[in-house]
């Protein structure tokens, strides 16, 4: 892996992935679910990939979850980003594809953005894989390692030509806890 010191080539067309399929055994329900400042971290999350060219939203269709915007089955038995990731990397109309996971509502349209712009195989923050930018061309080792049981993320992003981007901790801090619904502030 390298920094990434590239510009998004503003033609290029992005496809937003939100993943909305987690497991949230530490929150205790469905992250998202959880609301702030009226909107529900999903929801929050989809006005975030507004800028995407294409969004897609991709989770557990026996989840059921109550949203305002269609879900796609990542059609997996398993609960790892991997698979959400995966999923949607394959119904991408578009080759770079910037994933979104429910849980980080500080994420600014800049960050995502920057990611996009350094995009090799992949682009994520040096704290880990998601949110990230991935394109078309990864997918043979995301899904080998799908299929494979091997669900580290972390790891797949390992064998990829990733850049990482420099981005401020703060805007990727995770919902993990109710708790940490508390000292999240309603992102703008």
């Amino acid at each position: 892996m390298s920094h990434a010191s590239t510009e998004r080539d503003s033609t290029e067309p992005v496809t937003g992935v939100l993943l909305v399929g987690g497991a949230s055994t530490r929150f205790g329900s469905p992250k998202a679910l959880a609301r702030i400042g009226g909107r529900t971290l999903a929801e929050l999350a989809w006005a975030r990939l507004a800028w995407c060219d294409e969004r897609v939203a991709v989770g557990k269709a026996s989840d059921a979850l109550p949203l305002p915007f269609p879900i796609r089955d990542d059609g997996c038995d398993v609960r790892a980003p991997l698979a959400g990731l995966v999923a949607g990397v394959r119904a991408a109309r578009n080759d770079v594809v910037v994933a979104l996971p429910v849980d980080t509502p500080l994420i600014t349209d800049a960050a995502l953005q920057l990611l996009a712009a350094a995009c090799a195989e992949a682009a994520v923050p040096a704290s880990g894989p998601l949110p990230g930018a991935y394109r078309k061309a990864a997918l043979p080792v995301l899904e080998r390692r799908l299929h494979a049981g091997q669900l580290k993320l972390r790891r797949a992003v390992a064998e990829l030509d990733a850049r990482i981007v420099d981005l401020d901790p703060a805007l990727l801090v995770n919902v993990n806890r109710l708790e940490d619904l508390q000292w999240v502030k309603k992102p703008s």
